[in-house]
């Protein structure tokens, strides 16, 4: 009864520490998802204000006379 008692006891130390890695990690995770996602806002923004020029310089080209 001792050893199974002493088997559940670390059984469920291994199930505590997994869990508070577990924790740490989903932690990091959701950090580096923000940056990411900063990230993307800020390349998205930088491919927007090229579209908007490029489409400037496309406006103020001369059409095609046929």
């Amino acid at each position: 009864m001792d050893a199974e008692f002493a088997s559940l006891e670390d059984k469920l130390g291994q199930l505590v520490s997994l869990c508070q890695a577990l924790r740490s990690e989903n932690r990091q995770l959701r950090q580096q998802v923000l940056g990411l996602q900063q990230d993307n806002q800020q390349l998205q923004t930088k491919v927007d204000g090229a579209r908007n020029r490029v489409a400037a310089i496309l406006s103020k080209l001369p059409e095609d006379e046929q």
